[in-house]
């Protein structure tokens, strides 16, 4: 006689699911040798009528790294990652995710490249009408379908969570959150198909210091514990101070610049110049220096 108690059979979307993340794994065991940079964009053009955005622009973003790119309002940053996630179709160049043109569209034994990425957009993007657990699981029932209701409940309450917001956060809507709840929210839907890319858009913007620097803790943490690649666009110097590998410049229509901060610094480009040496770049270091020698101090005590 069968124990009520006992934890239901196997449903049947399971054997679908496992099909296709083992698939999954294997495309990414058979990449993480072979493909150092996941992102790789060469002789991009973009144009819009006359204005021509980006001209002849190439970036490579290394695999695990999280890369900041910065540039003065107007040249094109948002327009690139929209350009990689395939939202924007260039004038010319070559871009390569996953050693995969975006415009190749594979076929029906491949897993979508876009369930491979993750993408969190300036203010969120959430659909207002939806809870925040129906926005997370927006993604789910796009790639997704044929996973059981309550199994998909459970990812969207597991996502929220991984962000650091409290549970009765799934049933609230857009409108009754913080602006750094909302974030967070965001955030937890581009996470929802496990990415192995997250594509982050002014992610600070908007936030106090204490949020914004909450927020920058949890892209470390996150990126650390996931093992994501992040592509994080910011004006906020304190972010790339903190938590980015390296950084890249985006000036006169194209990459002008890669590399750690202190490499950034040793270059002579006015506008790289003028952005970290300039009083805010400088209050930022200045600031650091400060912290360090305060934590120097408490351990010499300790």
């Amino acid at each position: 006689m069968s124990d009520p108690d006992a934890p239901p059979e196997a449903t049947h979307y399971e054997p679908k699911v496992i099909r296709r993340e083992d698939r999954r794994a294997r495309v990414k065991s058979e990449e993480h040798d072979q493909i150092e940079y996941p992102i790789v964009v060469e002789g991009l053009v973009n144009q819009f009528g006359d204005f021509v955005v980006h001209e002849d622009l190439s970036l490579k973003v290394r695999r695990g790294e999280i890369l900041g790119v910065v540039g003065g309002s107007g040249t094109g940053k948002s327009v690139l990652m929209r350009s990689i996630i395939g939202l924007q179709r260039p004038t010319a160049g070559q871009i390569e995710v996953f050693g995969r043109s975006i415009d190749d569209p594979g076929d029906d034994s491949e897993v979508d490249i876009r369930s491979r990425w993750g993408v969190l957009f300036q203010g969120g993007a959430l659909f207002s009408t939806l809870t925040v657990g129906e926005n997370v699981e927006v993604p789910l029932r796009e790639f997704y379908p044929e996973i059981d209701e309550e199994f998909r409940h459970e990812i969207a309450r597991f996502k929220v969570g991984l962000t650091g917001l409290p549970e009765e956060t799934v049933a609230k809507y857009p409108s009754e959150l913080s602006g750094g709840m909302r974030k967070r929210a965001a955030l937890a839907r581009s996470l929802a198909l496990d990415p192995e890319l997250l594509f982050l858009d002014e992610p600070t913007a908007g936030l106090d210091p204490i949020g914004a620097a909450a927020q920058d803790r949890l892209t470390r943490e996150l990126t650390d514990i996931l093992g994501l690649t992040v592509f994080l666009i910011t004006h906020d110097l304190d972010t790339l101070y903190e938590i980015c590998d390296r950084v890249a410049v985006i000036a006169d229509k194209h990459v002008i610049a890669v590399g750690t901060i202190e490499e950034l610094l040793a270059t002579d480009h006015p506008w790289i110049q003028e952005y970290f040496n300039g009083p805010r770049g400088r209050a930022v270091r200045d600031n650091r220096d400060r912290t360090k020698a305060v934590d120097k101090s408490q351990d010499g005590k300790a």
